[in-house]
């Protein structure tokens, strides 16, 4: 099942503007070189060990240009793909495959990078309560396929935005002069709005934790934190609301941090610091 903010408006809102800054007033290299009723056969090869990303994608961006093109698919999103793997054929116009060859590209091969890594993660921390989160660290314009890719490489998307979840960070804090009185600020801003969004503070020491917990939100961040300071959270939350741990988490650490007992670990590097992985789509001669 895809995640709420992938409706189809979404996703053909995105591929448009796509490929409107891509093509321009024409692919004059396709428009050029090939004639206008070639027909050809091109296949999506894997050329790295990776979880694929992006086909779903793929397959709503080449009909959104020409829903002629036939597309036989030999994986879907999710799957792990070998080097060597062919991942789809797609069979259709040479113009139209030509012209969404790069945006197709450029989707999975960053989608699925987001997705093995994520995969990954997922895997180490495996058996804890923890579950593995991705953070607002996105690429603007492209953060709904970002945090897709998490979905499909096994994590969970935090907040989508600023509008759908309240997140008091430092920052809030010492501007609203304190923990208790940001809370109290926001709870009476959505009370007349009316609006019922959740609400995660972010705390910097053990003191700030112990001051959030009598304020009743539905999340504690532990930001920076060492192994010691979490554990001691744990305790002193004793799961009266959710406990989210962030920054400094790397592979090496991630295993621990999950042992402590936390509901949720936080990873911004899974979207801005992703390696893409090397996909091609090439004609089938």
């Amino acid at each position: 099942m895809r995640p709420w903010y992938l409706s189809d408006s979404a996703i053909n809102n995105f591929i448009d503007s796509s490929l409107a800054e891509d093509i321009g007033d024409g692919d004059h290299s396709t428009l050029g070189s090939v004639p206008h009723a070639l027909k050809v056969k091109a296949q999506l090869l894997v050329k790295e060990d990776c979880i694929l990303a992006g086909i779903e994608l793929a397959e709503k961006i080449f009909h959104r240009v020409d829903p002629s093109l036939e597309i036989l698919l030999y994986k879907k999103d999710g799957d792990q793909a070998n080097q060597g793997e062919v991942a789809f054929l797609i069979e259709g116009k040479a113009h139209s495959i030509l012209s969404t060859e790069r945006l197709v590209l450029n989707c999975m091969q960053q989608m699925s990078g987001i997705a093995t890594f994520t995969s990954r993660l997922a895997e180490l921390i495996k058996g804890t309560r923890a579950r593995l989160k991705d953070t607002r660290k996105t690429t603007p314009n492209f953060r709904m396929m970002e945090k897709w890719a998490v979905h499909i490489g096994g994590g969970m998307n935090h907040r989508f935005a600023l509008y759908d979840m309240v997140m008091l960070k430092d920052n809030h804090i010492d501007s609203a002069g304190g923990i208790s009185k940001a809370v109290e600020y926001v709870r009476l801003y959505l009370r007349k709005l009316g609006k019922n969004l959740k609400i995660e503070v972010e705390t910097r020491s053990l003191d700030e934790v112990k001051e959030v917990l009598s304020l009743n939100v539905d999340v504690i961040m532990l930001d920076n934190m060492n192994l010691e300071q979490i554990k001691e959270a744990v305790m002193l939350v004793n799961g009266k609301c959710k406990l989210e741990a962030s920054g400094r988490i790397t592979e090496a650490n991630i295993r621990s941090i999950a042992e402590t007992g936390v509901d949720f670990i936080s990873v911004g590097a899974l979207t801005h610091s992703v390696k893409s992985v090397d996909l091609s789509l090439k004609i089938v001669k």
